[in-house]
């Protein structure tokens, strides 16, 4: 018996069984894979179902597990450079001849993915991954790139590596896919041409930007002739700035002179077209008051005539119709009084009421007599009016009317 310590398959791997023992199993890949027999677990050959992340108790006498990246795998073709896995370690930087006859130096970097499905295949055709790297890759990679640098010359390639790397990539896929693994990427890293040639066109660079650096300078010099000539100009321009501004400053001060001018006589001559208009419309305005004044007293004076003569009308027809009343009625009342108290009374009656209206004395207030029957004698009255006449000369009318009415008497008797 001999103790061993258990496989262990870390993560991102995966283990190919290869068995030695065991019975013949039946391949399971078909026809169309033509590099071995991959056989089922138990089996002898290659096992189809590859072991995940783990230990195992392996019998390293009768079974052997390769291990499979199942990781993105980064192969760089570079002498300075390898990567951990070390599938690399024996892979260069790829020498290149150009059209022109030219060999230069390129760095390649590929990405390639084994899927663990197709771990077994691939174990199964190259026996280990080292064997994928070496029988596939490096010859496939290499060839290209020399045949795709031989169709332009170094400077073109330089110029065109982009399309060159995309055009790898293509072409590289292909192939991969072939041996049932992906490839991720492709990627041109650095580009070293010909020291000789790198002279020259350093060289070639160096004249063409001198050329720009003098044509540079032949520019600048230019621009500061220029420069200083249009200074001596802007220096003689100032004194002729100065006159031009004299000159235009005298034809402003006339132009504003006769600006000035035609612009006080138009402010005359509007002045006195506005006085000569306002005194028309003022004249216009007073004929118009004084037609309008006129008319208003003419219409006043008829109204005024309208209505006096409305209102004489109307006080006559009152007045008309007053009297046409009142002689009615004093008629009706004369008749009522005359049929009560008859005509001859209603005669004395009236002629009583009227004589006391006018306030007349029926009664003197002296009464002379001239017969002699009383003892007295009319010039005893005379003397008595006399003397009541020189008391009282208010009287005196009244005296006389008395006198007057004495005087009568005597002759109608």
């Amino acid at each position: 018996m001999e103790e061993i310590p258990m496989t262990e398959i870390a993560i991102g791997y995966v283990g190919v069984v290869i068995s030695f023992i065991g019975q013949d199993g039946n391949d399971l890949t078909g026809v169309d894979f033509k590099h071995g027999n991959i056989v089922g677990k138990g089996s002898k050959g290659v096992w189809l179902e590859p072991l995940g992340p783990g230990k195992y108790p392996i019998n390293k006498y009768i079974m052997k597990v390769e291990l499979v990246p199942t990781t993105n795998l980064v192969l760089n073709w570079a002498s300075a450079r390898s990567e951990a896995h070390n599938l690399d370690k024996n892979l260069s930087t790829i020498t290149v001849r150009s059209k022109d006859g030219f060999p230069f130096n390129l760095d390649v970097a590929q990405i390639i993915h084994v899927p663990t499905t197709e771990a077994p295949k691939v174990i199964a055709r190259f026996g280990n991954m080292v064997n994928l790297v070496s029988q596939v890759l490096e010859p496939t990679i290499g060839n290209y790139f020399r045949n795709s640098a031989q169709d332009s010359d170094v400077i073109a390639f330089l110029s065109t590596r982009k399309e060159r790397q995309e055009s790898a990539k293509e072409h590289i896929r292909k192939v991969l896919d072939e041996y049932n693994v992906n490839a991720v990427d492709t990627l041109i890293g650095d580009i070293v041409p010909p020291e000789s040639l790198m002279k020259t066109l350093t060289d070639r660079k160096i004249a063409e930007e001198q050329k720009v650096t003098y044509n540079t300078q032949k520019q600048a010099q230019e621009t500061r002739q220029g420069m200083e000539k249009e200074t001596a100009i802007a220096d003689m321009q100032k004194d002729i700035v100065k006159a031009q501004q004299s000159v235009e400053i005298a034809e402003r001060t006339a132009s504003a002179t006769v600006k000035k001018s035609e612009g006080d006589a138009a402010g005359v001559k509007l002045a006195v077209g506005a006085e000569a208009e306002a005194t028309k419309m003022r004249a216009h305005a007073e004929a118009e008051a004084t037609k309008a004044r006129a008319q208003a007293d003419s219409e006043a004076i008829k109204l005024r005539a309208s209505a006096e003569a409305e209102q004489i009308a109307l006080t006559g027809s009152a007045e008309a119709g007053k009297i046409l009343a009142v002689g009615k009625s004093t008629a009706e009342a004369y008749e009522l009084a005359v049929k009560a108290l008859g005509g001859e009374n209603f005669t004395r009656y009236k002629i009583t009421e009227e004589l006391s209206k006018g306030n007349v004395k029926l009664i003197p207030d002296v009464l002379i007599g001239g017969n002699g029957n009383s003892g007295g004698s009319a010039m005893d009255g005379l003397l008595g009016l006399r003397l009541m006449e020189l008391m009282d000369p208010e009287k005196r009318k009244d005296l006389l009317t008395v006198t007057e009415v004495v005087e009568i008497k005597p002759k109608k008797e």
